[in-house]
This record gives structure tokens, sequence and C-alpha cells, in this order.
């Protein structure tokens, strides 16, 4: 079930390419939503961490909103916004205050005072004091609360956030430590994502379409599961690099590969129907170099019955041969099938990757190996995990054969386990 946020939360909310993720931004202090001149690109709802003098609170970047348009994804933005608003401490109206008030920004008003919560109107990209007198129009919106300010230089949003967080409790928050597991879903477009996202977190979180491409910010979650958290992110499809036209793909893509570099576990969506591409290598490739603990999911398994699941594993395996390690699972999104068996596997992974082995116990199975013909491997220790890195100090500069590096894994796999996880050994001449 989905996790109770602890801390108030703040909405920002408003028409297209009026500033909000460059606001989120600004809060937040890092770059989390993708910023550019194009409109629509934030699509999901955007969740950050925020501290403002000592009070914290969850901030939330929704799509613009464009109140009663039919279209499939300003209608499905619409749906988002409403889930985000429903729970908000306070919200965040933010509007360009270059532009003339329209009417969509009056039914946004008017929808957002139906709501009764506390309501602040943020007129944006106002950062020279000769536009300070325009705000004055802005209070026919019918708003009591009205800031100036300029998100992108950070102009005025200190008296905004007095405000907003004035009822907010200060102090650091007493919550409760449990073990937290960050998991990145990868793969290409239109593979079903975010219909898995939603399936996990069990309600709509993702705004879902036919149209590939629709998720381009990543969009995160916490779900609480058998007393462990996981945050699970839905990454934007990666596609091949001459498919990258618009700017706000080519950053989706580099946020990806951020997200996959920044998770504990990754969860790679094939499409049962289209089966295993050279795309799906590529991706994968990243979460290897990675060192990320992957699991292979075969989504649409729904629909396609007539192949066996031990073939299809077959081709992933003979296609996919680095992910030897990888654990495939077999799913519909679309209708939970096979789902709530990923809980406990993502567990089982992470643990693996964050196995520690004593070095007493890697050189009894060095021991045991001194039968086979090898370079003079005379110690063997874990420096690190996630993913498990051995160093081998060896009695002389050579490197090892790929074949022998090849053959010490799988006996580590076989003594250890370490399942779902790419392992590493380094070598390392002794001194004399």
């Amino acid at each position: 079930m989905p996790v109770q946020s602890g801390p108030p939360s703040v909405v920002i909310v408003g028409r297209p390419n009026v500033g909000k993720s460059t606001l989120f931004n600004a809060i937040t202090g890092r770059r989390r939503a993708i910023v550019g001149y194009e409109p629509g690109i934030t699509r999901d709802r955007i969740h950050g961490e925020a501290l403002y003098r000592g009070r914290r609170f969850e901030l939330i970047d929704t799509g613009g909103i464009v109140p009663h348009e039919s279209a499939e994804i300003p209608s499905q933005i619409l749906k988002q916004a409403r889930v985000a608003l429903e729970s908000a401490s306070h919200i965040i109206f933010l509007i360009d205050g270059r532009t003339e008030i329209t009417a969509a920004d009056r039914d946004l008003a008017q929808l957002l005072r139906r709501l009764g919560k506390p309501v602040s109107l943020a007129v944006n990209k106002i950062d020279a004091a000769s536009r300070e007198s325009l705000v004055h129009d802005f209070y026919s919106l019918g708003i009591g609360d009205v800031f100036p300010i300029s998100a992108e230089h950070r102009l005025g949003i200190d008296d905004l956030l007095d405000h907003v967080t004035a009822s907010f409790a200060a102090g650091p928050e007493q919550q409760q430590q449990r073990e937290t597991i960050k998991v990145a879903i990868i793969g290409r477009p239109n593979v079903g994502k975010s219909t898995l996202l939603n399936t996990l977190v069990g309600k709509e979180r993702a705004i879902v379409s036919a149209v590939p491409g629709t998720t381009r910010d990543a969009v995160d979650e916490r779900v609480l599961h058998a007393g462990v958290e996981y945050v699970f992110v839905d990454t934007a499809g990666i596609r091949r690099k001459g498919k990258t036209r618009l700017m706000a793909e080519k950053l989706s893509v580099i946020m990806a590969r951020r997200h996959i570099r920044l998770a504990d576990v990754v969860l790679l969506v094939l499409d049962a129907t289209e089966g295993v591409v050279g795309l799906d290598a590529t991706i994968a490739g990243y979460a290897h170099e990675e060192g990320r603990a992957v699991i292979g999911c075969v989504n649409k398994w729904d629909i396609r019955p007539e192949t066996s699941r031990r073939a299809f594993e077959q081709k992933i395996r003979d296609q996919l041969k680095f992910l030897d390690y990888a654990p495939v699972v077999f799913v519909s999104a679309l209708t939970g099938a096979g789902v709530r068996a990923l809980f406990p596997l993502i567990q089982e992974v992470y643990e693996s990757a964050s196995k520690r082995i004593p070095t007493g116990e890697l050189n009894r199975l060095l021991q045991d190996l001194k039968a086979e013909p090898e370079p003079t491997i005379l110690y063997i220790t874990q420096p690190s995990v996630r993913p498990p890195t051995f160093v081998l100090f060896t009695g002389r500069a050579a490197p090892l054969h790929f074949s022998r590096e090849r053959f010490l894994i799988n006996q580590i796999r076989e003594r250890f386990g370490f399942r779902g996880t790419p392992i590493v050994l380094k070598t390392r001449p002794r001194r004399s």
C-alpha cells in the first residue's frame, strides 16, 4: 500500500509553460524536474522534499493544466493534478506575469477556490521593479494572497515561502527508520513502464497512454510492503540517439540514465509481443555498466500465450548474455498478473547486491580452487558492495585472462549466491 507522507504537501499548479518546474527546482534546490521552453514538458506530477527555515514539506510539481481540455494527454494531466490537490496542505497557483489573464486562468482560479484549501497566487517572471505594478491586475482572480516572484532569478521566493509554510511545524521530524530500496523502471518507450508503476503502487499514479513517449520526467512513488519501503522511479522511455530530436526527449534520456545510476535495483521492462530488440540490449547495458542489480520483466505476457516461458527466457539469455545473473519474470502490468511477486524478488536481489563476504570465507574458497591452473592469486577481499566488488592480490603484474575471471565469478556465485547483481573483479599485483 502507498506510504502516507508525514510532512505537509505543497502543490504547484498553473497553465503550461508558466515556470512551474523552474519554481520547483528553485525551492527544492536541485534539478529534479526537466525545464525547457516547449509547453507541456512536465506531464506527470513530480515529488520532491524541501526544507525552509526548519520547516520540512513535500513539494509537488504538476503538469500544465488546461481546464475543460478534452484531448487525452491534457485531460490526464488534469486528473493527475486533482489527485495531488486533494491531499494538499497549501496550493501555489503560478501564473505568467508577462501575459494577459486568460479564460483558462480564471477557470483554474475558480476550480482552486472551490477546494476550500489555502491558495497563494505567485505571479512569475516579475524580475524588475518596473513590472511589480502589473501584479495588481491579478487580484481580479479572487485570490487574496498575491506574491510577485521570478523563479528563474530566485526573487520573491522567500516572501512566498514565509507565507506558505507559516502553519507548518518547525524542527526535525521523528520518523521511524525503515529500510528503503530505490527501484528504477527502465525500458523502451511504450513497453508498459507507467502501467507497471500504477499496478505496483495500487493506484493511478503515472499518466498512461498509447502514445509513445508520454512519460518525460521521471515519476516516483513510495510504497510500503511487508515492512520494507520501496521508492519506484518510472523513467522516460530511452530511445536511440538518432531518434531523440526534441530537447525534452534528450534531457529525458540523460535523466533516465542518472536515475539508473542512483537506483539500488533496476526493473528492465521488455515487451512480450515484440521480443528482445537491439535497443533493449543497449538499455540493459546502461544498468549493467552502472553495476545495478537487475530484474528482467517481460510485460504483456497475457497477450502472448503461444510461446512457452522457458523458450522466451532462453531468447533473452541468448541476446542479453551479459545479464546471465538477472532473474526473469513474466507479468501483465495491465491485469496485475505476476506483479506482486516482484516485491520479494526486488528485496532478494537488493540483499544480494548488498551482501558482504568475510575475508576468511573468501580465502577458503581460494584454497579450494588451488588445484586449478591459474596465475598465483595470493589473497582476495571484498572492499565494497552494490555492486559486490572483489580485489585479487596476485603474484604478477599481468591481469587475469577473461576466461579465468569468468570462472572465478561463477565460483563466487556458486558458493555465495549473488543472484541478480553483477560482480566486479579487480586485480592488484602484490608489492615486493
